[in-house]
C-alpha cells in the first residue's frame, strides 16, 4: 500500500497527530541539515547548467529565462517559487491554469526540462530559504487550494509540511498539474505525511535520480 484515503474526521486527527510527532526536533534537524547539503550541491550544478539552458530556453522562445509564481507552503503561507521557464512566451505574473495543461504550451526546450526536472532547480533558492523542503508535497497555487479545500476532503492536510521538489505523489504518478488528479495525488501525499522517515526520504531522492538517469538516457 502506498497511498491512503482519509474517511472521517477522526482519522484526520490521527494524522495530525503522527505529523506533530514526526515534526520532533531530531527529525527535523537532521533533515534540514540533508536539504541544505544537497541542496550546495544541487546549486553548484545549477550554476554549471545555467548558461546552457538559458541559451537553450532564449533561442527558442523570446521571453524571460525564469518564471516565477505565488505558491502556498507549510501552515497556508505564501511564497514566490522559482523555475526555468518551459513554456512559450509568458510573462513572470501569467499563469497556466488547469484547463491550459498540454503540450502545445511548452517550447521543445521546456518539454525536456520539465522531463527531466531540471526546470525545478532554481527552487533551490526556495530550499535554502526554508520555504520548501527537497521532498514533500509540491506547492500549488493559492487560488487552486482555495478550490481544492472546498472540493477535496481533507486536502488541507498538505500543508501540514513544506512542500517539496519532489515527493511520493511525483515518482508514483506522472509531473502533470490536471484538476482531476487532485484527489489520487492526495492520497500519495498523506501516506508520505503519514509514514515519512529518514529511509523513506532517502528512497524518494533515489527513485527521482533514477527517474532523471532513465529519460536522460532515453
Amino acid at each position: 500500500m502506498t497511498s491512503i484515503v482519509l474517511s472521517s474526521v477522526e482519522e484526520a486527527r490521527i494524522l495530525r497527530e503522527k505529523t506533530a510527532n514526526s515534526n520532533k526536533i531530531l527529525f527535523v534537524a537532521i533533515k534540514r541539515i540533508i536539504d541544505i547539503v544537497l541542496s550546495v550541491v544541487l546549486a553548484a550544478l545549477t550554476l554549471i547548467l545555467l548558461p546552457f539552458i538559458a541559451l537553450a530556453v532564449k533561442i527558442e522562445s523570446p521571453g524571460p529565462i525564469f518564471f516565477k509564481q505565488k505558491r502556498v507552503g507549510k501552515d497556508g503561507k505564501h511564497f514566490m517559487l522559482w523555475k526555468f521557464r518551459s513554456t512559450h512566451r509568458i510573462s513572470v505574473d501569467e499563469t497556466v491554469g488547469w484547463g491550459e495543461e498540454g503540450d502545445h504550451i511548452y517550447t521543445k526546450v521546456g518539454r525536456f526540462l520539465r522531463k527531466s526536472y531540471l526546470d525545478e532547480l532554481p527552487q533551490i533558492k526556495n530550499v535554502l530559504k526554508g520555504e520548501m523542503s527537497l521532498i514533500g508535497p509540491r506547492p500549488e497555487r493559492p487560488e487552486f487550494v482555495e478550490i481544492l479545500k472546498k472540493e477535496v476532503p481533507f486536502y488541507e492536510l498538505r500543508l501540514l509540511v513544506r512542500p517539496g521538489l519532489t515527493g511520493w505523489a511525483q515518482i508514483n504518478m506522472e509531473n502533470r498539474a490536471f484538476a482531476h488528479e487532485a484527489k489520487e495525488k492526495l492520497r500519495y501525499d498523506l501516506y508520505y505525511i503519514k509514514h515519512r522517515t529518514l529511509l523513506m526520504e532517502l528512497k524518494i531522492i533515489l527513485k527521482t535520480l533514477a527517474m532523471f538517469l532513465l529519460y536522460c538516457w532515453q
